[in-house]
């Protein structure tokens, strides 16, 4: 059984096979944001790309809310690492950088989700 702030949530399985459509959500939106990284070139839309998914899975998955931040987080260096080793394309050494800043909203996503899930629990409880 697994508890989440104090609810015990049923087990219908290992744990890798009940999130695994989640992990892989994250991945694509991952893949998603780095790539309108690279072709929109505006931090500040990447950083909307990464906060939304992260928010929308620790809401849906509160456990361990930082997991979505990292995996939504990791794939934005990676497109832009395997865009600058496999493509002509070669984006710049700035555009390298601050793909690493996508951890930054998708924490505070993260943990907003797992926020506003627990006071979303708390206030309809029905206690």
């Amino acid at each position: 059984m697994t508890t989440v702030w104090g609810r015990v949530l049923p087990d219908d399985g290992p744990r890798g096979e009940r999130d695994i459509g989640f992990y892989v959500f994250a991945g694509a939106a991952g893949i998603f944001a780095g790539w309108a990284d690279l072709h929109v070139g505006d931090l500040l839309f990447t950083t909307l790309l990464v906060l939304a998914p992260c928010m929308i899975l620790s809401v849906m998955r509160p456990v361990k809310p930082w997991r979505w931040a990292v995996v939504v987080g990791i794939c934005v260096p990676l497109v832009v690492l395997g865009t600058y080793l496999v493509f002509a394309q070669k984006p710049s050494r700035t555009q390298v950088y601050e793909s690493f800043l996508a951890f930054l909203p998708g924490m505070a996503g993260a943990y907003g989700g797992a926020l506003l899930r627990r006071a979303s629990d708390n206030l309809f409880s029905g206690k």
